[in-house]
């Protein structure tokens, strides 16, 4: 924490949101909603008033033109469906919508969660996609990295964990590359420097102020309402839901020092826990208000 930071009158960290409103320009407003999708409506049979969406997005500074616009791309895009109660609209998530929800929060709720053996073992994929086809590549690009891969040279994807064969095959059906797509996986044969071909493969130095700033700007800050319970809820899993895109969570053989991972996800599951009741009650707020809005 930097030393200029306010502080209560009896030297703690004073109970405000994790950043002000209008501070949250890197965070768009569809990417808030998804955030909120999932946190508080997928749970709750999937459905939402627009008025509690626009309430709850305003008080994460999201103004309701763009809330609205939100809500409007994400149901084009087949994730959201709705269906009018009078003068009112009622959201429900897609079977698509519920899908994507629930494979994100399962990839972001349990990674760094458990400790793992590692078998020595790699798994190299070669998948050759032009440049003219940049629309697949990007596909491609999101889905390994969500997976956990890394990319030290162009078309050569490399990850320390053996056991995701199943699913990079997957996404090489998914995408239709099973004619030039390749992989492997065994140990390394010994050859050249591991650290050098990690090094290329994923921005480790970055990864890790990343986890430095997201430890300095959460742990043990304090919440004296349900509304700054749920800002900061969502502003929490906004943070750290970024994580499993750029860490590949690689073995402790390795690295060669004390990663931060493993302290910033005991941050998050226990702030996560710690802010859930009255978060939840917050949206239950929004809710009724919204219902019970002429």
């Amino acid at each position: 924490m930097a030393p200029s930071e306010p502080r209560t009158p009896d030297g703690g960290r004073p109970a405000v949101p994790a950043e002000r409103p209008q501070d949250r320009t890197s965070a768009s407003a569809r990417s808030l909603l998804l955030t909120v999708l999932g946190e508080f409506v997928m749970p709750r049979r999937g459905e939402m008033w627009t008025g509690s969406l626009v309430e709850a997005l305003s008080s994460l500074g999201v103004e309701e033109k763009s809330a609205r616009q939100a809500l409007s791309r994400t149901a084009a895009e087949g994730l959201l469906q709705s269906e009018r109660h009078g003068r009112k609209v009622r959201w429900k998530l897609t079977e698509a919508g519920d899908r994507l929800l629930h494979e994100g929060a399962e990839r972001i709720y349990a990674f760094m969660r458990r400790s793992r053996t590692w078998d020595g073992r790699w798994l190299v994929l070669t998948a050759g996609v032009p440049e003219t086809q940049r629309q697949l590549r990007h596909r491609l690009r999101t889905k390994l990295t969500w997976l956990g891969l890394g990319s030290p040279a162009p078309g050569l994807w490399v990850v320390p964990d053996a056991s995701k064969e199943a699913e990079v095959r997957e996404i090489v059906r998914e995408l239709d590359l099973a004619d030039r797509a390749y992989a492997w996986t065994g140990p390394s044969a010994g050859i050249g420097d591991t650290s050098k071909i990690i090094t290329a493969a994923w921005d480790l130095d970055d990864v890790e102020k990343r986890y430095v700033a997201f430890i300095e700007r959460f742990e043990g800050l304090p919440v004296s309402s349900d509304r700054e319970a749920f800002v900061n809820q969502v502003l929490l899993i906004q943070e750290w839901r970024r994580f499993p895109f750029v860490d590949p969570d690689l073995p402790a053989e390795l690295l060669d020092h004390a990663w931060p991972g493993p302290r910033a996800a005991a941050v998050f599951h226990d702030l996560h826990n710690r802010w859930h009741r009255r978060a939840q009650a917050e949206w239950g707020r929004m809710e009724q208000d919204a219902a019970t809005r002429h």
